[in-house]
């Protein structure tokens, strides 16, 4: 069988403005970056029908595990079943970050025949974003230190500065480092850490804002640090916003691109889920929603991390509400939720099947409480039986979600038609004029943690570590009580214990820091062990990556 990017060199990409065109755009809407990649700027954002609203469909997952899920591939599947059934649809995606590429991960733009192309563009430098985000959030850490430098006119306290630097990599040798070393022309001496660039603010805040206005106002109001009187002090007080927006200028607007079968996919923004809020840009789901009648979009990681967060904060803020939640499983997954060896998920185990799905039956409680249909697919893995397939169909109807197989890896869209007729089911029964939130915005910034944690991960509370709770209060004495949580969490699992799977009972939320992301416009809760820059594996992918004389890349996933 042809590898993914075996199958995208072999395929024949339409050019960008015949793609745009599907979406009522002309040539003289884009911002061209070569024959298959195109922004669509300011300009021709303000110009769409601002009354058209398409539906959206959410596509998420159980909690992801070394068994593989395909949340990605299923978007992607989906979209092209719906074109193949004649509907005007466009994917709202986010952009892979090269850390995970050159790290475990390896590409993120879907798999088999089911990608979003040019795939090594994509997955690599695509149109520049992630890197002009590195420069803006670097300039403004940069401006920091030169304002302590210049005689510290905000009386910043260089013990309490809040703003790190990023670079898009994962480097675990950042994580903690000195900076200013010698002191004197070299600088304030001081430690610092990096971030990846995918779980720094700059990153959460362009995908939170509404065009570059907005951008601008959140980027003055990032918090940066404290003054030796104890308040925060901003970008906006520095005099750097001007000059960060402008770094963003290009990186605001979507990027438009295709999938094997030339469905228009906007891929936009890519925050992680377990550190930030996992979703594309505002921008590019209202985008999307402006030029077809569905749309479908992702949010990272399993549902109680990026649907959670696209549900309570992204929606909250846009003013989006779902038509359709998809819910991805697999076989396997559910086999190792039960504890099985990854060696043995290929061999049947009805037994293991049946406890893995308390994994997946709490993703789908969760999502259906926010008054949203809910659709289940599972993934076909050659190994799966017609039998096992058949008990995860039937404990999914008990809980009153649709059902159906995917094969969209190896069948494109031809393999995504019976979950699009599903969703269409789906989103035709669906009558949700507003969402229920899992907290309210007036609930104290605890409760809200709290309420994520009970309703949502299944626990019985929250532990304040240290020195949190005074955290807390100084956040809101700060005036930033009534913002939404993020909370920073594993992927692993709904505990903040990588180790425990499938629907663990009797457990507490280790909250061991809270700080504000006031850009984005949310207090960040980090949980557990959780880092914001990852390091490489033992053999990282960076090993089998490789370029040849005619520019033809081979090892990229």
């Amino acid at each position: 069988m042809l590898s993914d990017i075996q199958i995208v060199q072999n395929a024949v990409m339409e050019p960008i403005d015949k793609i745009a065109a599907k979406l009522g755009l002309t040539p003289d809407d884009l911002d061209h970056y070569g024959k298959y990649k195109a922004k669509i700027p300011a300009s021709s954002l303000k110009k769409l029908d601002s009354s058209k609203q398409g539906k959206v469909v959410l596509v998420t997952a159980m909690n992801p595990t070394p068994a593989g899920e395909g949340k990605t591939t299923v978007s992607i599947g989906l979209a092209q079943g719906l074109a193949k059934l004649g509907k005007n649809v466009c994917l709202a995606l986010r952009e892979p970050s090269l850390g995970p590429v050159f790290g475990i991960k390896g590409g993120a733009c879907g798999g088999g025949y089911s990608q979003v192309v040019p795939m090594e563009d994509i997955n690599l430098h695509f149109t520049g974003d992630i890197h002009a985000i590195s420069t803006a959030n670097n300039l403004l850490a940069a401006m920091i230190d030169n304002h302590i430098f210049q005689g510290n006119e905000l009386d910043i306290d260089e013990n309490r500065i809040l703003w790190k630097r990023c670079m898009d990599m994962n480097d675990r040798c950042l994580r903690n480092i000195t900076v200013g070393v010698g002191g004197g022309a070299y600088g304030v001496t001081r430690n610092d850490m990096f971030q990846i660039t995918a779980a720094c603010e700059i990153m959460a805040t362009l995908c939170m804002a509404d065009g570059m206005d907005d951008l601008k106002d959140r980027l003055s109001r990032l918090a940066v640090a404290y003054n030796r009187s104890g308040e925060i002090v901003t970008a906006g007080q520095l005099g750097a916003v001007g000059s960060m927006a402008t770094l963003l200028k290009d990186a605001i607007s979507p990027n438009l691109v295709q999938t094997l079968e030339h469905v228009p996919a906007i891929v936009h923004g890519g925050p992680f889920a377990n550190i930030s809020h996992g979703c594309n840009t505002i921008v590019a789901t209202k985008t999307a929603m402006k030029l077809a009648d569905y749309v479908i979009t992702e949010a990272g990681f399993g549902a109680d991390l990026g649907a959670e967060k696209f549900l309570d904060i992204k929606c909250r803020k846009a003013g989006i509400v779902p038509s359709a939640i998809v819910v991805v499983a697999t076989v396997r997954s559910l086999k190792y939720n039960a504890g099985i060896a990854k060696e043995n998920l290929g061999e049947q185990n009805n037994e293991a099947l049946v406890k893995g799905f308390g994994n997946v039956a709490r993703h789908i409680r969760n999502m259906s409480g926010f008054g949203v249909p809910v659709v289940v697919t599972c993934n076909r893995f050659p190994t799966d039986t017609e039998e096992e397939l058949e008990i995860v169909k039937n404990l999914c109807l008990e809980l009153g979600a649709k059902f159906e197989i995917s094969d969209v890896f190896r069948n494109g869209g031809e393999g995504g038609i019976d979950i699009a007729n599903a969703v269409l089911a789906a989103v035709d029964e669906c009558d949700c004029k507003a969402l229920n939130f899992t907290y309210d915005l007036e609930d104290s910034i605890e409760t809200k943690i709290s309420k994520v944690a009970t309703r949502i991960y299944g626990a019985d509370g929250i532990v304040l570590e240290d020195g949190v709770a005074e955290k807390i209060e100084a956040l809101v004495k700060a005036g930033y009580g009534d913002l939404p949580v993020c909370i920073a969490k594993t992927q692993y699992s709904f505990t903040d214990d990588p180790k425990k799977l499938g629907a663990p009972e009797g457990f507490n939320i280790t909250v061991r820091d809270c700080y504000v992301s006031a850009g984005a416009g949310y207090v960040v809760a980090l949980t557990g062990k959780i880092l914001t820059m990852p390091g490489l594996p033992k053999h990282p992918a960076a090993l089998d990556i490789d370029i040849d004389s005619e520019g033809t890349i081979v090892g990229l996933f």
